[in-house]
């Protein structure tokens, strides 16, 4: 079957289905104040079921669920496409060139907050459906989808509604497509993402600010307690010190680093994207750095007077925020009781607070679905997409992979510069469209896997 019809279809649709994204992204939607979420979720949902798609409103313990689905056949294969209509808020504002909520065009791109992250890869997934179902009247294979409200505050309730709704989501593969693509403007499919654990650790001293020269060396500094204790936790190298951090971490296959090394690296490239001269990373380390190692990131550290000026203080009280990013199979709860131990150890007076957690996740790149979803993606290009084993930021990958137990491949659609997170987030107007043409040749091919796998 020629997918023909469908890119004729898109052609001719590219200006009505550019005016559906607007509407969507004018619709604010910030997860983390509650700010025009429902809304969001509502015209969501009136779209989708525009499209064809059974689509209802699920209620979970924060924001709704906007579920869809589009059923061939019981013994069919089923993919579940997965999203968020939530945005990030768009401050700072004053750092917009132009209004964060109302998507505007310049230079053959979007600029509007939620564009690149995710509305527009969203939207792509949705008209897709369309535009396959008005060129053949059905699809390919049983599709079901789930976009929640809550990813961009780390999706708190996500794991709990998938728990609860299992046999509801059952399926075969979970697709994505969120994130920015490969900077080397190839198309990719990502197997993996690294998780998260979010901590504070508060230090006191007196009960309140003092003197620094009528009370130094009398009143204990926090700020030197925090410091002191942190020395302990790492080497000059960045090893991690607390012990059996490193204990559980999956050794990578042969396979695995070997399309790691295949992987485009420009170092010049890297030093521009980043702002940071010295970087003497090459191709394999920056690899093996970003996606098989953990870290152990201060994201934060507050003490004392910052204002402008000086205020000869002994501060009462410092803080320090870390994201840890954790690789397979290192557990979140695991991590932090040992983090608590080391610090325990060196400084029992130092408050630990966790700050929400994210496990890390992993797809084989050895399955044969991946060749599918691979062999789909690349001829929706005319290139062959890099295939990356895992990814050094941070999704709820771990409820399809560890939860559902399935595969979950990830297929970015947005541009590699989306600044996604930042002023003038963005996502090239052809990308958009390449996205729907994307999503439908790869339910094309999953199709054709489906049929083969019935007829043996």
């Amino acid at each position: 079957m020629s997918l023909t019809m469908v890119e004729r279809l898109l052609e001719e649709r590219k200006s009505d289905y550019l005016q559906q994204l607007f509407a969507l992204l004018k619709q604010k939607s910030i997860s983390t104040t509650n700010e025009g979420v429902r809304e969001c979720a509502e015209l969501l949902l009136e779209m989708m079921q525009s499209c064809g798609i059974q689509s209802r409103l699920m209620e979970t313990a924060g924001h709704p669920v906007v579920y869809g689905e589009w059923l061939k056949a019981e013994n069919t294969f089923t993919v579940l496409i997965y999203g968020h209509y939530d945005v990030q808020p768009p401050d700072p504002v004053e750092e917009w060139q132009s209004p964060p909520f109302e998507p505007t065009i310049r230079e053959g791109r979007i600029y509007c907050r939620g564009v690149g992250d995710n509305k527009g890869q969203l939207m792509a997934q949705v008209l897709a459906i369309k535009t396959y179902l008005d060129s053949f009247g059905e699809l390919p294979v049983n599709v079901k989808l789930l976009f929640e409200g809550e990813e961009e505050n780390s999706s708190p309730h996500l794991a709990a509604f998938v728990a609860e709704h299992k046999e509801l989501l059952a399926c075969d593969l979970v697709y994505t497509s969120d994130g920015p693509m490969h900077g080397s403007g190839i198309p990719s499919v990502e197997l993996g993402v690294r998780g998260i654990l979010g901590v504070e650790m508060i230090a006191y001293g007196a009960k309140w600010d003092h003197h620094s020269g009528n009370m130094g060396n009398i009143a204990p500094n926090p700020a030197w307690m925090l410091i002191d204790l942190l020395r302990t936790m790492r080497d000059e190298h960045g090893r991690v010190l607390i012990e059996g951090f490193y204990d559980n971490i999956r050794k990578p296959t042969a396979y695995e680093l070997d399309l790691f090394r295949k992987l485009p690296f420009d170092r010049n490239e890297l030093i521009e994207q980043i702002g940071y001269p010295d970087i003497e990373e090459d191709s394999e380390t920056y690899y093996r750095q970003v996606s098989l190692e953990p870290t152990f990131n201060i994201c934060g550290f507050h003490s004392g007077y910052g204002g402008d000026g000086s205020k000869t203080i002994i501060p009462a009280k410092a803080s320090v925020k870390m994201d840890i990013r954790l690789v397979i199979d290192q557990d979140p709860d695991d991590i932090f009781q040992k983090l608590c131990s080391h610090v325990r150890k060196y400084a029992p007076s130092i408050n630990v607070l966790h700050q929400g957690d994210m496990r890390p996740s992993r797809t084989s790149a050895e399955l044969e679905i991946v060749k599918v979803v691979v062999e789909g993606v690349g001829n929706a290009y005319g290139i062959d997409p890099l295939l990356v084993p895992g990814v050094g930021g941070s999704l709820p990958d771990y409820v399809w992979t560890q939860i559902l137990g399935v595969p979950s491949v990830m297929v970015p659609y947005a541009n590699a510069d989306e600044a996604n997170h930042a002023p003038n987030e963005n996502m090239v107007v052809e990308l958009f469209y390449k996205g729907i043409s994307c999503t439908c040749h790869v339910l094309h091919q999953l199709g054709e896997f489906s049929k083969k796998k019935n007829d043996l």
